[in-house]
Formats: C-alpha cells, sequence, structure tokens
C-alpha cells in the first residue's frame, strides 16, 4: 500500500503543484489589484496549458480540477446560516428561491432557442443563478462527460467573472439612481450579481446595511446550490442511464451545513475549513485553465455568450420587478 501511494504522488505531485503555485500567484495579485482571484488562476492557468499533456503534470492537473474540486464544493456547506434566512424574512426568500429557479429554467429554454445542448444551458443558468464560477465548477461534476466540457466550463467562468465585474460597478449605480433605498438595493445586489466577492463590493459601496443585506441573500443563493445540482442530475437520468445518487461531496456539503448551524465547530475550526474550501477552488479552477488551449474560447460560438448575457438580464428584470412592484 506504501508503494503504491509512493508511486501515485510521483505521478500526480507535478501537476498539484503546479497547480497551487498558480492559485498562490492568483491570490497574490487578487489582493494586491482588487480584480477577482477566479479570473487571474484562469488566465495564468491558460498560459501554462503546454504542460497539461506533459508525463510529469497531466494526471496532478486533471486531480486537482476534479477531485479538489469536489472537495471544495462539500466544505462550501459550513458559509450557511439559517440566520441568513431569518433576517429578511421568508417571503423575500421564497422569491429567491423562484429567482433562482426561473433563471435555470432560462438557461434551458435559451439552450433550445439557440440551438446548443442542454448541457450549457444549465451550466450556465446554474452559474448565474447561484454564485458564478463556484457553481459552474459544481454543477459540471454532476453532468454527462463528454468531449468538450472542459472548454464549456471555462467559457461559462470567464463569461459570468466579466459579467458579475460588470454589474458590480453599475448595478449600485442603477439601483440608487432609481431611488431604492438601502435594504432595497442590498436586496438586488445580493440577488442578481453572481460571484460573492462581487456581491459583497457592490453591496458595502454602497452602506454597510446594504452590504450586510447583500450577503445574507447571496449566501441564501448558495444555499440552493444542492438543489440545483439534483434538478441537473434528474435532467440527464435518461442520458445516462442510471439511478440519480447524491455524490459524496453534495453529502459532505449537507452535512457540513447543518453541522454549522449546531453550533457544535469552533469559530476557528470552520474559519479553517472555510479558507481550505477557497483553496481548494482556487487551485482546481487554476487546473482547469491549464487544460484548456486558448483558440478553444476564440471559437467558442457567439450563441454561447448571448446565453450569459440574456440570463443576467433575465435575472436582473424579474428580481427589480418584485422589489418595484411588490416590495420587501
Amino acid at each position: 500500500m506504501l508503494t503504491s501511494f509512493k508511486s501515485r504522488w510521483e505521478s500526480h505531485s507535478g501537476g498539484i503543484f503546479l497547480a497551487c503555485v498558480i492559485a498562490a500567484s492568483a491570490t497574490f495579485l487578487s489582493e494586491h489589484y482588487g480584480a477577482p482571484v477566479m479570473l487571474f488562476a484562469l488566465l495564468i492557468g491558460m498560459a501554462f496549458n503546454f504542460l497539461s499533456t506533459h508525463e510529469s503534470c497531466a494526471k496532478g492537473i486533471e486531480f486537482s480540477a476534479k477531485t479538489l474540486l469536489r472537495f471544495g464544493v462539500g466544505l462550501l456547506g459550513l458559509r450557511l446560516s439559517i440566520g441568513d434566512v431569518e433576517s429578511i424574512g421568508f417571503t423575500a426568500v421564497a422569491a429567491v428561491v423562484g429567482f433562482t429557479l426561473a433563471t435555470l429554467a432560462c438557461g434551458a429554454l435559451l439552450s433550445f432557442i439557440f440551438g446548443r445542448r442542454m448541457a450549457f444551458g444549465l451550466l450556465a443558468g446554474g452559474s448565474v443563478a447561484i454564485c458564478g464560477a463556484s457553481a459552474a465548477l459544481a454543477i459540471t461534476s454532476v453532468l454527462p462527460q463528454r468531449a468538450g466540457r472542459d472548454q464549456d466550463v471555462l467559457f461559462v467562468v470567464i463569461g459570468v467573472t466579466a459579467l458579475s465585474t460588470i454589474a458590480m460597478i453599475a448595478y449600485p449605480v442603477l439601483f440608487q439612481g432609481l431611488g431604492l433605498s438601502d435594504l432595497e438595493s442590498g436586496f438586488l445586489i445580493g440577488a442578481t450579481i453572481h460571484d460573492v466577492a462581487q456581491v459583497v463590493g457592490a453591496g458595502y459601496s454602497i452602506s454597510d446595511e446594504a452590504g450586510v443585506i447583500a450577503t445574507f441573500v447571496k449566501m441564501l443563493r448558495v444555499a440552493l446550490l444542492p438543489v440545483v445540482m439534483i434538478i441537473v442530475m434528474l435532467s440527464f437520468r435518461g442520458a445516462q442511464n442510471q439511478k440519480v445518487t447524491l455524490p459524496w461531496f453534495l453529502v459532505m456539503f449537507i452535512a457540513l451545513a447543518v453541522l454549522a448551524n449546531t453550533g457544535l465547530i469552533p469559530q476557528a475550526v470552520s474559519e479553517l475549513i472555510k479558507e481550505a474550501s477557497r483553496w481548494f477552488l482556487v487551485i482546481a479552477i487554476s487546473a482547469l485553465g491549464m487544460k484548456t488551449n486558448l483558440a478553444t474560447i476564440v471559437g467558442v460560438k457567439p450563441s454561447y455568450g448571448a446565453i450569459l448575457v440574456i440570463e443576467t438580464l433575465f435575472l436582473l428584470g424579474i428580481a427589480l420587478g418584485y422589489v418595484m412592484w411588490i416590495g420587501l
């Protein structure tokens, strides 16, 4: 057994180490220049695509892009809190659930209209509806495997990251221009911007109250990730010709979410695990970047980008309509 472990480590260590170095570099750049860490990880990773097929790196890169991804997704469960739900009221919570499911359905419909695979529509819809890059990585893990899947994921991650960054700048200006209160603006930012970091940045750019509410609503969307993953699994049950079972990392996500709300996990341990989850995801996306050639992204059909943009505008439209016509 020891010999087998040593052999596996030797075959995987080069790629894992490279992905870790890229993740650390991306984190450094993000902290010093304020851009999304996921975007840096992707771009740097793509620069090292020539190593993705190298004998000393290939297995480690594959391990980082899949296994470490699953660990990162599973550990995200610790970020959920029942208090987040109670803080904005259950009517608003139900509305956020409705926004999420409607956006997912919109993705499936748009994939049909544009003649694309439904898998891409659900991947894009789930990423826009839940939490951007992290959701894209989680959802792809339960999609049927096929050639070109990694390129789809990478395109979605780049797209939602770019759109989220634009929204972080534009949405606070839009909501304040419409005369919305800090509570309403915070709710809308949390309900419509894709990535967590951009939600926090946009919310606190308005006020502390808006920042807190935006973060709470965003965490509620993150809490729906297991539900969306199960819906995606059920959608492809016939294609996979197998029973729908919960992946181990999804079970971990749910179990940690429950455990986090019991108060049994010490704060220091919880923070350590949350940080580990973040690193796993950044390492995974660094590896994903290494697996994809930039030429494959340039060759993506314009309709893929159109699906992401329309879904983003759809989510903004229904959330804004809810706040202006129904109210919080």
